[in-house]
């Protein structure tokens, strides 16, 4: 076996995250590389949910809502995604999808800046849900979107800017943007900065109240292995909660639910960013799941995500032929995010193949290889044995087969 081979098992046995992978369903013939995607099932969740079903649901029945929690599960929850997003308690809240709490923050950053501002500036390689919903925001405020380079966002914010709405991390390349820069520049020219951390949260950290972002959002169902559609949540800074002005005003998020008055009064808090009844059943999978998390520094999943990262890139050019993938992921730690994306002329077909072997990655058309490295259960092993397959596959397709980017 090779130098690299031996050395991913000599990695594995000094990671101080290693024994985290028991926590998971996970079989030993896989090679899971796609939890930037879908994350594993933590291996308790089951269980818990058959308790939920089977008890809470099947013998509390409605007593439930106040006897097992079921009522306070959005607060509770978000309280447990605060430390990993870097928020402290009572800022976070859980629940509907990331799209529709994008939509939450977007108008309600825009009502928050004020009259004058009427420029919304958005990350023009952002998942194209943020930018679908990012333009009908700014027609029902009447404003108007500015597509841009996330690194063009400081220098372009001005005085009409209300809002940028910017991805943590890109999804297609892996890109690492300038959070805590871009932030500043935005407050800086009187503007507010929203954050979709979808591709960070539970990847490296993030520190939503070190740098005073004011309002994010972010998914669960990737590295914080939540489940298939599981609850999304939504960060309102403390200093913005009294003038938070939701464009979807639920009964939960009522001052008084139960009193089914036809005049809305908005809760104190984060709790004014629900809007219906919670979806109790994901809600509930996705706080079992969270307990994977403790005990675990967020600052030693960076490491080892980098770590791995670096590793993997090492692995790739040993084993790969050269000029058959290119990576479009940056070298640089400081613009790298927790994937790896690599540009491969016959990357349509080279998924599916690596697939059928056991390295479970993603595409992204046209052209790029996407392979997700979630440290609490992918190991230095599962980095060079998908190199070394992703090399097998590449020897065995057409030689005209080259990256279509330099």
């Amino acid at each position: 076996m090779s130098d690299l081979y031996q050395r991913a098992r000599e990695l594995d046995a000094a990671d101080p995250l290693a024994g985290h992978r028991a926590k998971f369903a996970l079989d030993e013939e896989t090679v899971y590389l796609d939890g930037n995607s879908l994350g594993a099932l933590p291996a308790h969740v089951p269980a818990r949910m058959a308790d939920v079903i089977g008890r809470e649901w099947g013998e509390l029945r409605i007593r439930s809502w106040d006897e097992s929690g079921w009522w306070t599960a959005p607060e509770r929850i978000g309280d447990r995604i605060a430390p990993l997003v870097g928020a402290a308690a009572g800022q976070v809240v859980a629940g509907d999808s990331t799209s529709v709490n994008v939509f939450k923050a977007v108008v309600a950053a825009a009502r928050l800046a004020g009259e004058g501002r009427d420029e919304i500036l958005v990350d023009a390689s952002t998942f194209p849900t943020d930018g679908y919903i990012a333009e009908s925001a700014a027609r029902m405020t009447g404003h108007r979107i500015v597509a841009l380079d996330p690194a063009d966002i400081p220098a372009a914010a001005g005085r009409r800017t209300a809002l940028a709405l910017v991805n943590h991390v890109d999804y297609r390349t892996g890109r690492l943007h300038d959070l805590p820069g871009t932030t500043a520049a935005l407050h800086a020219a009187g503007a507010l900065a929203v954050w979709d951390l979808c591709h960070s949260a539970g990847a490296l950290p993030v520190g939503l109240d070190e740098h005073g972002v004011d309002l994010a959002v972010g998914c669960t169902y990737k590295y914080l292995n939540g489940g298939p559609g599981s609850p999304a949540y939504l960060y309102v800074a403390e200093r913005h909660q009294a003038r938070f002005d939701s464009p979807l005003p639920g009964w939960t998020s009522h001052a008084d639910p139960f009193g089914m008055t036809p005049g809305y009064r908005p809760a104190d808090g984060a709790v004014r960013g629900r809007v219906g009844t919670p979806d109790i059943l994901s809600m509930l999978a996705l706080e079992a799941a969270l307990d994977v998390w403790d005990g675990v520094a967020i600052d030693a999943v960076r490491a080892k995500s980098l770590a791995l990262t670096d590793f993997f890139l090492e692995c790739v050019r040993a084993y790969v032929p050269e000029g058959r993938v290119t990576p479009v992921t940056p070298e640089a730690h400081a613009e790298r995010g927790s994937q790896v994306a690599l540009a491969c002329a016959d990357a349509p077909a080279v998924m599916p193949e690596l697939i059928k072997r056991g390295v479970v990655g993603d595409l992204r058309r046209p052209d790029v290889l996407r392979f997700g490295f979630t440290p609490l259960y992918v190991g230095f092993a599962d980095a060079e044995r998908a190199a070394r397959v992703l090399a097998d596959v590449l020897a065995a397709a057409p030689d005209a087969a080259r990256p279509t980017r330099p």
